[in-house]
């Protein structure tokens, strides 16, 4: 599997117009880089409470549809990272308020609480990923552009 890129101008590129340089990667490596979609996707998330988290999962996941109808891989994808993104993120929220993990102090981690607002969110953040990562146009649309854009065979571009 080929890493992300993080080297790439993402500022300046326009993905949707050059999908041969998008690379998966691993979850949600560079969600918050690749556009148009950042800029189109980024609004809409949020999951603040369990209403919040299900609107906003819902208009993700709609435009997950949309780019599905358009062909638009990149875009699937990306949302899909948006998706899983607000799983992680509110489940880092359940755990650790204010979300923060790790002590500032000395780097440990700092002590679990279990906040059920937060929980909520982020299982229903999950339960949309899960049909996002699952439909199978998307199965097979990762498998095309893995092996188109990112295999071994693939010539690298530049």
């Amino acid at each position: 599997m080929k890493k992300f890129d993080y080297n790439l101008n993402y500022e300046e590129l326009d993905l949707r117009k050059q999908p041969e340089l998008y690379t998966i990667g691993r979850g949600e490596q560079g969600v918050l880089m690749v556009e148009p979609y950042k800029s189109e996707i980024l609004p809409h998330w949020r999951f603040k409470t369990p209403e919040i988290a299900k609107e906003s999962s819902q208009k993700i996941y709609e435009l997950f549809l949309e780019y599905k109808k358009r062909d638009d891989f990149v875009g699937m994808d990306m949302a899909r990272k948006f998706l899983q993104m607000g799983y992680t993120r509110a489940r880092r929220y359940t755990n650790h308020k204010g979300g923060r993990k790790y002590s500032k102090d000395d780097g440990s981690i700092l002590p679990y609480q279990n906040d059920k607002v937060k929980a909520e969110s982020a299982a229903i953040f999950k339960a949309q990923w899960e049909i996002a990562k699952t439909d199978p146009d998307y199965v097979k649309m990762k498998q095309e552009h893995r092996e188109k854009y990112e295999s071994e065979n693939t010539q690298e571009h530049g």
